[in-house]
C-alpha cells in the first residue's frame, strides 16, 4: 500500500504553502526528501516509522506541490536558512516545538542548516548520502565536477537550465536519477508519477534551479559564517550513505561530519545507490531503529 493510513494535507507555514502526509501517535519525526523528488520517496519507510512516531513528510519549499517563490538575483528565497524556517514553523503549528529529523539529499542540506540555526528544536538528526555542502565546493576537483556536474548546470543563471530541462522533463528526470527508460520501475509507480507531476507544475523546475543557485552562493556565505563562529550541530547525528554511490568513494563521511558536530556521530554505508529509502528500505529502517 502507498502511504497506507496517512492523511494528505496542505498547511501554511512561514508564509508558504506546504503539502504533507502524516500519521502516527508517538514522538514527532520529520522526514525531508531530496531532488528531483517529493515526500513520496518515504513511502516504504514512513508507515513503519509511524508505528512508533508521529511522522510528518512534507514537500520542502520549491519541490512537490509546496510553494515555489519567484527567483531572485541572489536566490535568497531558496537559502537553506529560509527553507529550514518553513519547517520549524510547520512543526510549531502542528504542536511540535521539538522533534527528530530523518533527511536525504537536498532535504538533508536543509536539515543541516536547521540544526545549526535552531539547535534547541532538534532531538536527533539523520542525514543520508551527503557531506556538508561547503566541503563539496571547497574540495571540488575533476571527479566531483564530472560526477556532480548537475550542481554546476542547475546553478547557471535563470533561466538557461530551466529552458533546457522543460523541453523534456521526463527525460531529464531519468537522466538526473541515472535510470534508463527500461528501468522506470525503479521507483514505485505512484511515487514516480508524483515526481513527474510536480516537475510539470509551473515554477517547480525554476525552484529546483534556485535551490542549487543558493547552494553555490548565499548558502556558502551562511556556512562560512557558521564555521567561523563555531556554530555546529549539537544533537546526536546518524550519517548514512549508499555503498554503491560516490559519497563513500570520495570522502570519509563520518570523519567529515565530526568536524561540524559537537554531539556523537555514528553511521556507515547501506547496500544501495543514492536512494537508500527506496532501494534498501529494510536496512535503512534497521539503522534508523537503532538510532532513534
Amino acid at each position: 500500500m502507498f502511504f497506507d493510513g496517512f492523511t494528505l494535507d496542505t498547511i501554511e507555514a512561514n508564509g508558504q504553502r506546504i503539502r504533507l502526509r502524516r500519521d502516527g501517535n508517538g514522538p514527532p519525526l520529520l522526514l525531508l526528501h531530496g531532488n528531483p523528488q517529493t515526500h513520496a520517496m518515504w513511502h516504504k519507510v514512513a508507515p513503519v516509522l509511524a508505528r512508533r512516531f508521529t511522522v510528518i513528510c512534507p514537500d520542502i519549499r520549491g519541490y512537490g506541490f509546496s510553494s515555489s517563490p519567484p527567483p531572485t538575483p541572489d536566490s535568497r528565497h531558496y537559502a537553506k536558512r529560509e527553507m529550514a524556517r518553513d519547517l520549524v514553523r510547520l512543526m510549531e503549528g502542528l504542536g511540535f516545538p521539538r522533534f527528530g529529523i530523518v533527511s536525504h539529499d537536498r532535504g538533508a542540506r536543509v536539515a543541516h542548516r536547521l540544526a545549526i540555526d535552531h539547535p534547541d528544536v532538534v532531538d536527533k538528526l539523520c542525514v543520508m548520502d551527503i557531506v556538508p555542502t561547503i566541503e563539496h565546493f571547497e574540495r571540488t576537483e575533476m571527479s566531483f565536477a564530472m560526477g556532480y556536474y548537475h550542481w554546476f548546470f542547475l546553478a547557471q543563471p535563470h533561466d538557461k537550465p530551466e529552458r533546457m530541462i522543460l523541453r523534456d522533463v521526463e527525460d531529464w528526470f531519468d537522466s538526473q536519477t541515472s535510470r534508463e527508460p527500461k528501468d522506470k520501475d525503479f521507483f514505485h509507480p505512484e511515487a514516480r508519477a508524483d515526481y513527474l507531476a510536480a516537475l510539470r507544475e509551473p515554477g517547480t523546475v525554476t525552484s529546483i534551479c534556485e535551490d542549487y543557485r543558493a547552494a553555490a552562493g548565499i548558502d556558502l556565505v551562511h556556512d562560512r559564517e557558521s564555521r567561523a563562529a563555531s556554530r555546529r550541530i549539537r544533537c546526536p547525528l546518524l550519517v548514512l550513505w549508499g555503498s554503491k554511490g560516490r559519497i563513500g568513494q570520495w570522502y570519509k563521511p563520518i570523519d567529515l561530519w565530526r568536524r561540524y558536530t559537537d554531539g556523537p556521530v555514528i553511521g556507515g554505508p547501506v547496500a544501495s545507490g543514492h536512494y537508500l529509502a527506496e532501494e534498501a528500505p529494510d536496512e535503512t529502517l534497521s539503522r534508523l531503529d537503532a538510532f532513534l
